[in-house]
């Protein structure tokens, strides 16, 4: 199995999209009328944003760009190659712009798409996808019709899952899959990753510690972002097997954008001082939990 699961079984119609119903209605009416407004689609991660955005574009007559702004974040990547794009004479009258993780976007560089957004109106149109609706000024905020991209129930997910196994041949206990999406639910890439990682000659064989550890530090990060209590900080800790928290560490220093792109640096000091303390203290279940509590308040 040398392909990646997650992009074979990528949805490539709308009838094979897992989504809300009223998501999925919008989105039919949209390819039936040939045209979208301007669409924020928000969400946690691996919900399906990014690919029911180009399933759009795809069933719609149009030319379209594709923009990943974890990557291209500044002021000159919106002026320049979104505005080249836009203005260039096409091969249909539509434009559509995809803007993935548009979270990850300056402020100014959200000022200058909304700039873009109206000058263009006429004969272009976007489609921003974040994972924190928050983060995405009200100006953009007010110019799109915006959506709660979800799977509405593990049901769905557990149909996806088996199909995928039964395609690929791959013998399996249904109370693993299970296992695997209560522990990746609702991020359906997580949850394909996690099978192809437990995939073994053609068996699904559950490594609980590895998938746990997973969901640990995906958890651990809502904690912070979303800033939990004490209490449900705690419970966490406790209900999870880990206890060496230097992935943990690791996994917080890789996604630091997401727990805060304008106080980044002063988070990262935090976690360097608690990484630090974590090899000299008695108890690091204390130690981590209070590095979680001084990242919130950093935010």
């Amino acid at each position: 199995m040398n392909s990646l699961l997650v992009e074979k079984y990528r949805p490539t119609n709308l009838s094979d999209y897992i989504g809300s119903t009223e998501v999925i209605s919008c989105a039919e009416q949209f390819i039936t009328d040939g045209d979208i407004p301007h669409l924020l689609l928000y969400g946690k991660a691996g919900t399906g944003k990014t690919t029911l955005a180009k399933l759009l574009v795809k069933n719609i007559s149009c030319d379209y760009l594709y923009v990943n702004a974890s990557d291209e974040n500044s002021v000159d990547s919106i002026r320049f190659k979104i505005k080249t794009f836009i203005s260039a004479v096409g091969c249909n009258d539509l434009k559509v712009v995809i803007v993935d993780e548009a979270d990850y976007l300056t402020p100014n560089a959200q000022a200058a798409l909304r700039n873009l957004m109206e000058t263009f109106s006429k004969h272009s149109r976007f489609i921003m996808t974040c994972n924190y609706v928050e983060r995405i000024i009200d100006p953009i905020q007010s110019r799109c019709q915006l959506f709660s991209v979800t799977i509405p129930n593990k049901a769905d997910a557990a149909r996806k899952v088996v199909t995928i196994l039964q395609n690929e041949k791959v013998q399996f206990d249904i109370n693993d899959v299970k296992i695997i999406i209560d522990n990746g639910y609702p991020d359906m890439r997580r949850i394909i990753n996690n099978v192809q990682k437990s995939i073994q000659n053609n068996k699904l064989v559950l490594d609980n510690a590895s998938i746990l550890n997973a969901d640990f530090k995906q958890d651990i990060l809502n904690c912070i972002v979303d800033r939990k209590d004490v209490k449900h900080i705690r419970q966490i800790i406790a209900d999870n097997s880990v206890r060496d928290f230097s992935e943990v560490f690791t996994y917080l220093y890789e996604n630091v954008d997401e727990i805060s792109k304008d106080n980044a640096d002063i988070i990262l000091m935090v976690l360097a001082q608690y990484q630090y303390q974590d090899a000299l203290v008695v108890d690091k279940e204390i130690n981590f939990a209070a590095m979680i509590s001084a990242m919130k308040e950093k935010l």
